[in-house]
């Protein structure tokens, strides 16, 4: 026990030669903060009412629970108070978020997933929150071109796990860092430093449910996994899936794999299923400072250039030898 490195002196050291310094690591200790909130809101579940879902569709088409707008309200009030953020998009609400009172040189604006996985709450499953951070235009008029920025441009990126421990999973662009929140604390510190991905890790993450969606080479993909030993990659694999991107992209960070979520031909009015501003570009960050690689079977998630805030794009996501295996496959 103990010996670890407190979350606010590994932000001290990892923003000193960064644009900002002090206000990046303000900002994400108030994403931290936030994080603790939820975690405290999840534990609660029904007791508190949390798992309620309610007569609401959102922006997504999706059906609403107490704890995705709960979520969605801690997440505006962490970010208020820092006073470093000029607006927000979040997953709940269909434009951006603008905060009061934000100066002409307000550094930031993030994106956000406040509740990734929520239909997991109805069965105790694991939940997260996934967040972006990008560099505010300076001078710009508020509109959603402000947020329309490629992945590259990414300040830092990060989520929180709440599973039987709550974990806060971070980069800033040097190195992908995980943090295990001290429940007689409460204080996040350093347990995982300098995540790396295994370049093959013979598992992969995807909703079976789908297949009969997917395209061709996603299909031969799998149907080559599926043969196991006998088969072309004459390797056994196994076949995860957690219905929350936070927990399948925790488990490939910690151990290797893929996580799928392809093109689905079902889908005729998008190109995927995940939103690329606030789950597939952060964890695509995630990724690829851990070692990995980020695709969507044709281009780098990365280099896309939004063209609407809750824009959808297919995510191939992973060990490296195996996302690279995958974009042959498409290729041909």
């Amino acid at each position: 026990m103990g010996g670890y490195m407190k979350l606010s002196d590994f932000l001290n050291q990892s923003c000193a030669n960064l644009n900002h310094a002090g206000q990046l690591s303000r900002l994400i200790l108030s994403i931290a903060d936030a994080g603790k909130q939820i975690a405290a809101l999840v534990a609660k579940g029904k007791l508190a009412g949390v798992t309620n879902k309610l007569d609401i569709i959102n922006v997504q088409g999706e059906t609403q629970m107490q704890l995705d707008i709960s979520s969605h309200d801690v997440f505006i009030d962490c970010l208020s108070t820092t006073k470093l953020v000029v607006g927000a998009v979040s997953e709940e609400l269909a434009s951006p978020y603008y905060f009061d009172g934000y100066a002409v040189d307000t550094p930031y604006l993030v994106c956000f997933d406040p509740l990734d996985g929520s239909s997991n709450i109805a069965f105790d499953g694991v939940v997260g929150s996934i967040f972006s951070v990008l560099p505010a235009p300076m001078n710009a008029e508020r509109s959603e071109a402000m947020f329309l920025q490629q992945g590259i441009h990414q300040i830092a990126a990060g989520y929180v796990l709440y599973g039987p421990a709550t974990m806060l999973v971070i980069t800033l662009g040097a190195g992908t860092h995980a943090f295990t929140l001290d429940p007689d604390t409460h204080v996040f510190e350093l347990t995982h430093p300098d995540l790396q991905i295994p370049a093959h890790y013979p598992e992969f993450a995807i909703n079976a449910s789908r297949q009969r969606f997917w395209e061709a080479p996603m299909q031969q993909y799998i149907a080559d996994c599926m043969a196991g030993e006998e088969g072309v990659r004459q390797c056994n694999f196994n076949m995860r899936w957690m219905a929350s991107m936070v927990a399948d992209i925790h488990r490939i960070l910690m151990r290797g794999g893929v996580f799928l979520y392809p093109k689905d031909r079902q889908v005729t009015d998008r190109a995927g299923r995940l939103r690329l501003l606030y789950e597939v570009n952060p964890m695509s960050m995630l990724i690829e400072q851990a070692g990995g690689k980020a695709s969507t079977g044709r281009a780098s998630v990365l280099g896309l250039q939004p063209t609407q805030i809750h824009q959808r794009v297919p995510a191939i996501l992973g060990s490296i030898k195996e996302v690279d295996l995958i974009d042959q496959y498409h290729q041909r």
